[in-house]
């Protein structure tokens, strides 16, 4: 099939993105009228390395995905040659969001076995979102963790310095690079290089120049010469095409001839934190912009070494979370209608046990840092703020999405106050994490039911 725009993916066949299980699976539940209300849960059974957190995002894109979600002409008949019948087809044909789902505000720090969103539905719709909802909230929570670090270095070793988004082109599609600059926007980065983020998200965007623009002209001084007649104070010149002090020197050489006070420099290789000293003997009142290879680590190393900057412009680092690639979000039955009652479920996997039923998320705080989670069922009286609440109900949503400022100002606000210890780069301790008495009874009851039944 030919394409006229950058994804394949579009309103049309959009419902198509699920696997051929999940749809499998929902023909039987209505040929067979075995349709009952169901909670799933999205989690995670474990941080990524080095995490002792993780900052829920994504919220927003899961939520219109559920909103918007409908079969069209396009998408029957496909599933019609794949070979669905036509009483499902019908079905599908009608299908709307009915349920209730409740989530984690975008920003709020998530830990291990706390859902990041939770739906209860007729357990066709529920079903049905998993894919969906674990790609658009998994992908962007990965990628706003890393940028908390990044932002978390800043925050303990800088002044202030910017944090720009440089690595759509390495970002896994397009549509990972769009979201990745959205993400790392909550997780505490100030902008993107990538116009069509800024465009569809209203995210700061910011750019200097290439090494291939110094490269086209004959004599590097043209270049900036050149440069700065087109933007004068606001020209960002990239200094070591060649050589970084001399491409300093003529910077400062320009800019004087023109009267520009020109807004900056770039360094892209070499040791950048002993380059930057010498830059900054050269060109001491005009700020430096440090790219190439950038991460956390390096950003510390960088601030260790003494290295002087006004901002880092992070890329392939960031959106591919190179140091922890993935995030292995589960989205899982927790509890089902039996007998027109909700009844708790779980796994008995070896190594995936769940926690059963509806759940609730309780965090405690004390002299402006917290303390602790508590995990529980969904109606237990337990203490704290809970941190769940319900976005979708009777399949409308019933507040409205905040902006990404409020998001990321929320991610900044709760990253501070987790404990020290728990926002290490490396070796970070576990935060405290508590499942209640009552969940716990509830497990360990349901458990030993479960294992009855399988031996009689």
């Amino acid at each position: 099939m030919s394409q006229t725009t950058f994804g394949y993916l579009t309103a049309a066949n959009a419902p198509l993105f699920t696997d051929l299980y999940e749809l499998r699976m929902l023909q039987a539940y209505i040929n067979q009228d075995h349709n009952p209300t169901a909670t799933f849960s999205l989690f995670v059974r474990d941080l990524p390395p080095n995490r002792g957190y993780m900052i829920a995002a994504g919220l927003e894109q899961a939520i219109h995905y559920i909103e918007t979600l409908s079969f069209g002409e396009r998408a029957l008949e496909y599933l019609s040659e794949e070979g669905f019948d036509e009483a499902f087809l019908e079905y599908l044909s009608g299908f709307e969001f009915t349920g209730e789902v409740r989530a984690l505000p975008e920003g709020t720090p998530v830990f291990v076995n706390e859902p990041l969103l939770e739906v209860t539905a007729p357990i066709a719709q529920a079903q049905l979102l998993e894919t969906a909802v674990i790609n658009q909230i998994g992908y962007q929570s990965l990628i706003a963790t890393k940028a908390s670090r990044m932002r978390e270095i800043i925050d303990r070793n800088g002044d202030g310095q910017q944090l720009i988004d440089f690595g759509s082109r390495r970002a896994h599609g397009t549509d990972a690079g769009l979201k990745a600059a959205r993400a790392a926007y909550i997780g505490g980065f100030d902008g993107t290089s990538n116009v069509a983020a800024g465009e569809a998200f209203e995210i700061p965007t910011s750019g200097t120049m290439a090494h291939s623009w110094v490269q086209s002209f004959e004599d590097e001084r043209d270049s900036f010469e050149t440069f700065v007649d087109e933007y004068g104070d606001e020209s960002v010149l990239l200094i070591d095409t060649y050589d970084t002090v001399r491409g300093a020197e003529l910077a400062k050489e320009v800019a004087d001839e023109a009267g520009a006070s020109i807004r900056g420099v770039r360094l892209d290789s070499g040791d950048l934190a002993a380059l930057s000293q010498d830059v900054d003997a050269v060109l001491p009142d005009v700020d430096q912009f440090i790219s190439s290879g950038i991460d956390e680590s390096k950003i510390d190393d960088f601030f260790e070494r003494g290295g002087v900057g006004a901002g880092f412009g992070p890329g392939t680092a960031l959106v591919t979370s190179t140091d922890a690639p993935k995030v292995e979000g589960v989205y899982k039955l927790v509890a089902v209608e039996r007998d027109g009652e909700m009844r708790p479920t779980m796994k008995l996997s070896t190594g995936k046990v769940t926690y059963p039923g509806a759940k609730s998320v309780r965090r405690t705080e004390s002299d402006g840092r917290y303390t602790g989670d508590v995990i529980g069922l969904r109606d237990e009286d337990l203490p704290g703020e809970e941190q769940l609440v319900t976005v979708i109900d009777g399949g409308e949503r019933v507040i409205g999405l905040p902006d990404l400022e409020t998001s990321k100002a929320r991610a900044r606000t709760h990253r501070r106050k987790l404990p020290d210890s728990s926002r290490r780069l490396e070796d970070p301790e576990p935060y405290d994490v508590r499942i209640s008495d009552e969940l716990q009874q509830e497990t360990e009851e349901l458990q030993r039911e479960l294992e009855a039944r399988r031996t009689e």
